[in-house]
């Protein structure tokens, strides 16, 4: 039993350098094991303790494992073992569902978005030779307004002449 003070060969705790607790005095003769010292708690400190405590009160405890490391050792647990191995088996069923799943889901987008992009690739292609016609045919028809325009100045200016021509002659 310790009295507080070190004897030769024991050592003796002492804070480390740099912290800010004192070192607690040493503890009159008592046949306590433990010295429960009230601690004064700041305002902030208690509302923080009785939200804590309010949770705990409130909020229900589930324990779903309720075996230890030896589950199913004993006659009584073996049901329980097996529905616990059924619950996880049926867990890692969901989970491999859930992965196909969106596994699916991903190679599909992932087709339609190449589907997707082929069709506009197509429909730009089909676009870009529809304006080269359209081009290619406003192109010949102004070709053949300028040259009906240029044939019928041609004309007027002929016309013009010959008849300036007849009517100088009589």
């Amino acid at each position: 039993m310790s009295t507080g003070k070190p004897r030769d060969g024991e050592f003796q705790m002492v804070p480390a350098p740099g912290t800010s607790k004192p070192p607690l005095p040493p503890v009159a003769a008592t046949n306590a094991i433990v010295e429960y010292t009230p601690v004064s708690l700041k305002e902030d400190e208690e509302d923080l303790e009785i939200k804590l405590r309010r949770i705990i009160d409130n909020v229900p405890v589930r324990v779903s494992n309720t075996s230890g490391s030896s589950a199913g050792s004993g006659s009584g647990d073996f049901h329980q073992y097996r529905q616990m191995g059924r619950k996880e088996q049926d867990r890692l069923a969901r989970m491999e569902v859930d992965y196909q799943k969106r596994k699916e889901v991903a190679e599909f987008n992932l087709r339609r978005e190449e589907r997707l992009k082929a069709a506009e690739e197509r429909t730009a292609k089909k676009r870009a030779r529809r304006q080269k016609k359209k081009q290619r045919k406003k192109e010949k028809k102004t070709k053949l307004n300028a040259g009906e325009e240029q044939q019928k100045k041609e004309d007027s200016s002929s016309d013009g002449d010959s008849d300036n021509d007849e009517e100088a002659a009589p």
